[in-house]
């Protein structure tokens, strides 16, 4: 697993921030029928019991809101990844069906209300720092196009930007060809939430996408944590 870190600058904006780092190699399939039951299941008992006023107040998203304010962004304006796929599932009662490993990552994200990075790690240039993003900076966002992603948190490594809790970027998306996933479950707020998200995370990655060699690590602040 690449090694990743926070910034000094983002661990002082905010000061609870962890982040759970899932990596294994899989099984890229477009479509896994079971696992799509399943998330067609969990959409349904969301869609009843949630309304589109609790999503904001939801303690991840709420956490996560406040966090994208502290470093400068508004999110309303930049809505989080969770809170778009939450909004999908109460205005809509549907997700869109990606691929077995993207589809695994969005089940987690709507059970748990994190937003959740996903990458092929073999696209990721040597180490990875999670920081603040500058005026300018380049990235294309995967269906987004160009994203401003000024004072947005943002994952680097040595080839630039390539993912936010707003949306991943192009460059290291997950394809047909992925062979090795890098999932980075991103909590604003330092709560127990995290472990329960990143055992569903784990399950489904051996079940869905024949996750072999997952290796775990979680971080807070900038100090790793084995």
């Amino acid at each position: 697993m690449q090694k990743i870190t926070i910034s000094e600058e983002l661990a002082a904006k905010v000061p609870g921030l962890q982040l759970s780092c899932i990596s294994c190699d899989v099984v890229y399939e477009a479509v896994n029928t079971r696992l799509w039951a399943e998330i067609e299941d969990k959409i349904a008992k969301i869609a009843v019991s949630v309304t589109i006023d609790q999503i904001s107040g939801m303690p991840a998203i709420a956490a996560s809101r406040k966090a994208y304010k502290a470093c400068g962004k508004d999110p309303a304006r930049y809505r989080l990844s969770a809170e778009a796929l939450l909004r999908r599932v109460v205005n809509r009662h549907e997700l869109y069906q990606v691929c077995n490993v993207v589809d695994a990552l969005n089940l987690v994200s709507i059970s748990s209300g994190f937003s959740i990075g996903g990458y092929d790690s073999e696209k990721i240039v040597g180490e990875v720092v999670f920081g603040i993003g500058n005026p300018g900076e380049p990235y294309t966002g995967i269906g987004r196009g160009e994203l401003n992603i000024e004072g947005m948190p943002v994952f680097r490594d040595a080839a630039g930007a390539f993912g936010t809790p707003t949306s991943d970027s192009e460059r290291t998306s997950v394809t047909a060809a992925t062979r090795s996933f890098l999932m980075v479950i991103i909590d604003f707020a330092g709560t127990a939430l995290l472990d329960e998200a990143t055992v569903l995370a784990r399950s489904l990655l051996e079940k869905y996408a024949q996750g072999v060699g997952l290796r775990l690590r979680e971080l807070v602040d900038s100090e790793m944590r084995f």
